[in-house]
């Protein structure tokens, strides 16, 4: 249900994308909504990495009795995040849109300056619906969040098609804060609901426990990690914009279609994984073939994506985005996409090993140093890709840091060299069917025929060969409970 939910999310996010290219094309407007997306897209990030650090904890207070108690703590620390970040994009709209756009034309600056505001009243919204899915999830409650998300976007959705004719693409940002308010609202009202079921007494949502100031650290800590990987993405972007007008709006298309495979596969594992293993408990072994079995299905997906838009990559571009994205642009991003391969199979490595941090609980001090250390990296890597080589050395560039980072988690996990080894296992097999499914296809057919039977050949290799890591990845979710 939780992967579904994203998978539903993702693709109504798309059919967003697409609202904008088809209505907005490819221009300095474009640029600046992007560049502010950059920004929402830190905090969603942040939500999702504190929904997955509070599950352990709030999986304990279940077992104690005291679940009410916790989840009222929580949601007082989250207000310290919450109230600075909505202080900024209120007060402070036009120097941050400055700082984003890189000082680009005033076009990009203004639109980016008017969607700040809704886009972080709706990332705000997104932080509480997190806590209020990881309260359900303690209780084994995963269909209301996931409805929640749905029909949040869902109701985002309407009001932009709605309104995106009249009030342009600032619609797109009231969208966004209408779905946050859907997607906290229901899971709320269902705790709402059990409370008063069970006659839980007032007293027990009182925030008790360790102080304030700990729970603040806390959160912060298991923020730090999920912001810096998106902070490493919008260093990006001021690069980015030095390829000339448009090359954000291409990067941006990419990123979020590299990072919807991610999404689905890891984020989805990551947060209905968490419970079970905070109540079973996990060592470095078990730490190990989890990373790894939890990663066969996003880097089997991934070599499924890269094939198809490395094949017909600019067709697709084209007849979805229409024809501002047509011929150059749509090959730069279809391109772009598969150049973003390596990153999507970091960023699910990331997903999956970055809860078992909370889980095991021992490593969870370095994250912050871990997040500090991938920022000061990005900075030189980034501006030496985009030098060398423009878009593609970004990409590449966000592969190899975010690469570093999960090295560095895994080395805490004391799995860095199992989980390695069976990543790199994963990685070397799909890479040779894909290659030879698609490369064979692209030798005799055309770009889009060409990437249906290479698509066709690469899913019938599997289900034929079935590798036995990936039978021995399915063996071990089935079993997880």
């Amino acid at each position: 249900m939780t992967a579904v939910a994203l998978a539903v999310q993702t693709g109504l996010a798309a059919v967003v994308g697409v609202v904008i290219a088809r209505d907005f094309g490819r221009t300095a407007e474009t640029d600046g909504f992007f560049a502010a997306y950059g920004v929402f897209i830190v905090v969603v990030l942040a939500a999702t990495a504190i929904r997955v650090a509070v599950l352990p904890p709030l999986a304990r207070a279940r077992e104690e009795r005291r679940l009410g108690a916790e989840v009222a703590a929580y949601a007082v620390t989250l207000a310290a995040l919450a109230v600075p970040l909505l202080a900024i994009a209120l007060l402070a709209a036009d120097p941050v849109a400055w700082l984003l756009t890189g000082n680009g034309p005033a076009l990009a600056r203004h639109t980016a300056a008017h969607a700040l505001p809704w886009m972080m009243i709706g990332a705000v919204l997104q932080l509480y619906a997190g806590l209020a899915a990881s309260s359900l999830a303690a209780l084994d409650d995963y269909a209301t969040s996931a409805a929640g998300f749905v029909l949040g976007s869902v109701g985002g959705l309407t009001i932009i098609l709605v309104r995106v004719h009249h009030d342009g693409i600032q619609a797109v940002s009231w969208g966004m804060a209408l779905n946050g308010a859907i997607a906290v609202g229901l899971p709320t009202l269902a705790l709402a609901t059990r409370a008063r079921r069970s006659e839980m007494p007032a007293t027990a949502i009182r925030p008790v426990g360790i102080s304030f100031g700990v729970r603040v650290a806390e959160v912060g800590t298991g923020v730090a990690l999920p912001l810096a990987m998106q902070a490493i993405y919008v260093i990006c972007l001021p690069l980015a914009a030095r390829e000339g007008v448009g090359s954000t709006t291409s990067f941006g298309y990419a990123y979020l279609v590299a990072a919807a495979v991610a999404a689905v596969t890891a984020s989805s594992l990551g947060l209905v994984t968490s419970v079970p293993l905070t109540r079973v408990g996990i060592d470095p072994v078990r730490a190990a073939r989890h990373v790894v079995s939890s990663s066969w299905l996003g880097v089997v997906a991934i070599g499924a994506i890269a094939g198809v838009f490395g094949l017909a990559g600019g067709a697709l571009i084209h007849a979805v985005l229409g024809s501002v994205y047509g011929a150059t642009v749509g090959s730069e991003i279809g391109r772009l996409v598969a150049v973003f391969a390596p990153w999507s199979i970091a960023s699910v490595a990331l997903g999956v090993t970055f809860p078992l941090v909370f889980v095991q609980g021992a490593g969870v001090r370095r994250l912050p140093l871990i997040a500090v250390g991938a920022v000061v990296v990005q900075v030189p890597i980034a501006f030496a890709g985009e030098t060398l080589t423009g878009l593609d050395g970004l990409a590449l560039a966000l592969a190899l840091t975010t690469g570093l980072a999960v090295a560095a988690m895994l080395r805490g996990l004391g799995a860095l060299a199992r989980a390695a080894a069976g990543l790199g296992v994963a990685v070397l097999t799909v890479g040779v069917l894909a290659g030879g499914s698609f490369g064979l296809a692209a030798l005799v057919l055309g770009p889009v025929t060409g990437a249906a039977a290479g698509l066709a050949v690469y899913i019938l290799l599997l289900s034929l060969l079935r590798p036995h890591g990936l039978r021995s990845a399915w063996r071990y979710l089935h079993q997880l409970r």
